[in-house]
């Protein structure tokens, strides 16, 4: 097992990271992001704190600062949010880079070892553009 880095960052500057323990070495971009989002909603549902640091931003909930409040504090699907999260990078709604080479298939083998930084960037659309 080897723990990995997980980093949140924006075009809006803003920075977060954490650390994900993976079994395997090399798996796809794809099964990189169902466990990522599997950890991050056993973690919120597991506390229902009220906000939720995540990939992808929850139906019912709403920004603020670096993370999602979600106002009646009810337990997320981790499934819904992964499948939302693999539609989003469909979308190009945000981009991943895993030791800093930009990884645009799902579906390709990455290789990962200790502290392999994994950057999840997420592309905030222009106003108007």
């Amino acid at each position: 097992m080897v723990q990995i880095t997980i980093v949140d960052e924006s075009t809006l500057g803003e920075q977060y990271a954490w650390g994900l323990d993976v079994l395997n070495e090399t798996m796809s971009l794809r099964e990189l992001i169902r466990r990522r989002i599997y950890q991050e909603v056993t973690e919120y549902n597991t506390s229902l704190i009220g906000y939720f640091r995540g990939l992808i931003w929850p139906s019912e909930a709403e920004r603020t600062v670096n993370r999602f409040c979600i106002k009646s504090r009810q337990r997320l699907d981790w499934l819904q949010q992964y499948e939302r999260a693999i539609a989003a990078f469909a979308q190009r709604r945000y981009i991943v880079l895993v030791d800093n080479q930009q990884v645009t298939d799902l579906d390709i083998p990455v290789t990962l070892h200790a502290g392999s930084r994994i950057t999840f960037f997420k592309l905030i659309p222009l106003v108007g553009g």
